[in-house]
């Protein structure tokens, strides 16, 4: 992917049950446009952490292959989906005291006071992700969105702080690097599927973003436009997979299948004479499952699935008048696309829910498959990237101006024969905190080989 094709952007996702490389770009209305998708099935995850390297990487070329047969665009840079059971989130507040209180707090201060959150001492083997400042508060005032420009001495702020496992990080970009790609980015999975399926409107509101995954289910709670709460509960579909195995004594395939074309979250739909035969093995004689037995085992995991996730809604302390999700529930994901799930998570729950299709920035015409609510994250990642470039190129355009600039100033002193060296003044748009952190991981990466 040549720097003239900028805004061709690539994402990655490494999922439990399938690795997908979707290849995408804006359109002149400013909606995305997918150019080409592949995946493959993934052989070496287990719950969002990579298990096995050797198949991972066979699964990522595999997809990234096909993605580029279909776009017909050379891949060579990835933004990766970062999920998994070892990601975990804690709240944080931290404070920096300014030496001079009569100059305005910017960008600077800022930095300054995430940078040190990042200090924090985590347990062995983890490493903070994301810094995610909530409210401000300047000498004492209190829920302050953008302190940038205010005087005060004291800057305060609570974070919502993610954090995962060293190694488990380390694999994938191993695993990336190793199939021949950059790694241009790496992204929170839960916070790439809110990108794709939540409203600005929704996120205001407040909503609970429920990604079910193959391996892991993912939670983000926005409220007031800000990321309140993150978790990755360690079930998904292939649990339910397993427990019609189980259950029915019969091999994954079939498990798999029956969940697809039969399963429901809810047992009381189905008659008592319903019956579906499912050819033996090799010679024995069929076996005949009952609908309602099918429905029973979904429904027994589902419920726990989704009581898991409720509780870390609680956590976050949705019944408090100040907290409260208005806009209720989203649910995406493959595994979102069982039958009657909606109605379920709105009787657990008491909440309103409604299904994400990763279509609100996609372009008008985009391949039905695509708005599938599996490819939410995949959506996701290539919009991150898009904007992570956009940046970049920003960036670039802001830094040869300002030295064409110096440029012409130094030549129009030195024609008056006046030698006078001007200060230098940085422009670029300061890094964010996930910005920094990917390049640190590039040269860990680079300097491991």
């Amino acid at each position: 992917m040549g720097r003239e094709e900028n805004e061709i952007a690539v994402g990655l996702d490494i999922g439990t049950t399938k690795i997908v490389a979707m290849v995408g770009r804006y359109n002149e209305y400013g909606k995305m446009e997918v150019l080409g998708v592949g995946k493959s099935k993934s052989l070496g995850v287990h719950r969002g952490v990579v298990n096995n390297i050797t198949q991972t990487i066979q699964s990522i070329q595999q997809a990234v292959q096909e993605a580029e047969s279909v776009s017909g665009v050379k891949i060579s840079e990835v933004t990766v989906g970062i999920a998994g059971q070892h990601i975990r989130s804690l709240q944080h507040s931290d404070y920096i005291t300014r030496p001079n209180a009569d100059a305005v707090i910017d960008e600077e201060d800022i930095d300054t006071l995430c940078n040190q959150v990042h200090k924090l001492v985590m347990l062995p083997g983890e490493e903070i992700l994301h810094v995610l400042p909530q409210e401000y508060k300047v000498d004492g005032q209190a829920e302050i969105k953008e302190p940038v420009g205010m005087y005060g001495g004291r800057l305060e702020a609570n974070f919502h702080v993610v954090v995962g496992q060293v190694t488990s990080i380390r694999n994938i970009g191993r695993c990336v690097k190793s199939s021949g790609l950059e790694l241009s980015d790496v992204t929170l999975e839960p916070l790439a599927s809110a990108n794709a399926v939540l409203s600005q409107e929704e996120k205001e509101a407040g909503v609970a973003l429920i990604d079910i995954g193959g391996g892991t289910t993912d939670l983000a709670i926005f409220k007031d436009g800000i990321i309140r709460h993150t978790a990755v509960i360690p079930f998904g579909g292939n649990v339910i997979t397993e427990d019609i195995k189980e259950g029915c004594s019969i091999i994954e395939k079939q498990a798999e299948l029956l969940k697809i074309k039969f399963g429901s979250a809810w047992p009381g739909e189905n008659k008592d004479n319903e019956i579906v035969s499912i050819p033996g093995l090799r010679g024995r004689e069929p076996k005949e499952i009952t609908l309602k037995n099918l429905s029973k085992i979904i429904h027994a995991r589902v419920v726990e699935i989704i009581e898991q996730v409720f509780l870390e809604i609680k956590n976050y302390g949705h019944e408090s008048p100040k907290k409260k999700l208005i806009a209720g529930i989203v649910l995406t994901g493959g595994g979102s696309q069982l039958k009657h799930l909606k109605q379920l998570v709105e009787y657990i729950t008491g909440m309103d829910t409604r299904i994400g299709y990763p279509n609100e920035h996609l372009a008008g015409n985009s391949d039905p498959e695509t708005t599938s609510p599996m490819y939410a994250t995949a959506v996701g990642l290539v919009m991150d990237s898009l904007v992570h470039i956009s940046k970049q190129k920003k960036a670039a355009i802001k830094e040869a101006l300002v030295e064409e600039e110096i440029k012409e100033e130094t030549t129009t002193i030195a024609g008056e024969g006046i030698e006078e060296e001007k200060p230098v003044v940085d422009t670029r748009p300061r890094k964010n905190i996930l910005e920094k952190w990917t390049e640190k991981f590039k040269e860990f990466l680079d300097n491991a080989e």
